[in-house]
């Protein structure tokens, strides 16, 4: 059996050049086979000295891509996908997997039907940071779960033929494409989610997708949360946080929801047991402690996890199948509660 999964990737401009190849290189059990993409392909392709193709077809058709990473407009998965699976390719996706809940139960019957691994690129998960708070939450250190809340914004002025700036090709703005990304990482934390609530518009910038979303979400455990994401807040102006309480204790971050492996975290445990405070002073010393994590490329760890899964031919369990069109499903349901003034279930 080989050691190493050949993958092309469809898509190879954008966030497949700027973190996902880079990531992907360095994976243990990863090769880069071949890249494609409509623009730039020869610089691209000589820059990682792989065959370089304008066509998926021609891709698909390369003998050494045994797998795909598909990081093209969303309003071209489907067909990709579907491309890819009747190629016998498995299959690593950019999110959201597809426009709607409807065309990713296509996506993943096709490669059902085909047989092929099928993962999304919901990376925030594979975060060293993340994995240590849910391996906290996990132990019981915060307690029961009482609120979270998910924090990331940055400026996305309009730019003309910007697919994430039209719901036609991008599925929706800030909400669909930043806080997918968050609902998934918060139902890591807080397990599933059972009512959903949003609200959405177009506050600054002047394109078709909304550029603001607050969302409020309910788990299953009955723990509440706040996810706000926004494209016309500046970079430099947003802390990009996640916060986490317990009866017990919190947890608080900065700067590892995103695309890097940095950021830092504070945690305080083992409260929640002394009496009432009737003078509610909230000048209280605050022991917070500097939680160190794994420095992990998550962009090398989800190719490794995938590639994992296709060597030992076995199903994907952090982002499969299953969870791509759960949150699709949940995504709807955050826009429509908007339009109709009222939470889902």
């Amino acid at each position: 059996m080989a050691d190493k999964v050949g993958i092309g990737v469809i898509g190879a401009g954008g966030i497949a050049y700027r973190r996902t190849i880079p990531g992907m290189l360095k994976a243990k059990n990863c090769k880069l086979a071949a890249v494609m993409d409509p623009v730039d392909i020869e610089r691209i392709a000589a820059e990682f000295k792989v065959p370089g193709y304008t066509t998926e077809a021609e891709l698909l058709a390369d003998p050494g891509v045994e797998a795909v990473y598909i990081a093209s407009p969303v309003s071209i998965h489907l067909k990709q996908i579907k491309m890819a699976a009747k190629a016998g390719k498995h299959i690593l996706c950019e999110k959201p997997l597809t426009l709607n809940r409807k065309q990713a139960e296509e996506a993943v019957a096709a490669c059902r039907e085909a047989k092929v691994v099928l993962q999304e690129g919901y990376m925030m998960k594979f975060h060293g940071a993340h994995q240590k708070i849910k391996e906290m939450i996990d132990e019981g250190r915060l307690g029961k779960l009482v609120y979270l809340r998910a924090q990331l914004s940055c400026w996305y002025p309009k730019i003309e033929g910007a697919w994430r700036q039209d719901p036609k090709t991008g599925g929706g703005g800030s909400l669909m494409d930043m806080g997918t990304h968050l609902i998934d990482l918060l139902e890591y934390f807080g397990g599933p989610v059972r009512r959903i609530v949003a609200l959405t518009g177009r506050l600054v910038q002047e394109y078709k997708s909304e550029d603001a979303a607050t969302t409020m979400l309910e788990f299953k455990s009955g723990a509440q949360a706040t996810i706000d994401t926004f494209f016309c807040i500046p970079d430099e102006a947003s802390r990009t946080r996640l916060e986490i309480y317990g009866s017990q204790g919190s947890i608080l971050a900065e700067g590892t929801i995103g695309q890097s492996s940095a950021g830092k975290v504070q945690g305080i445990v083992g409260l929640g047991d002394a009496g009432y405070d009737a003078t509610q002073s909230k000048d209280v010393a605050r022991r917070f402690e500097t939680l160190p994590f794994p420095k992990i490329n998550p962009y090398t760890a989800e190719c490794e996890y995938f590639a994992d899964c296709v060597l030992a031919g076995r199903p994907v369990e952090i982002n499969g199948p299953k969870n791509a069109i759960h949150i699709m499903d949940l995504a709807e349901k955050a826009y429509r509660s908007y339009k109709e003034k009222k939470i889902l279930s």
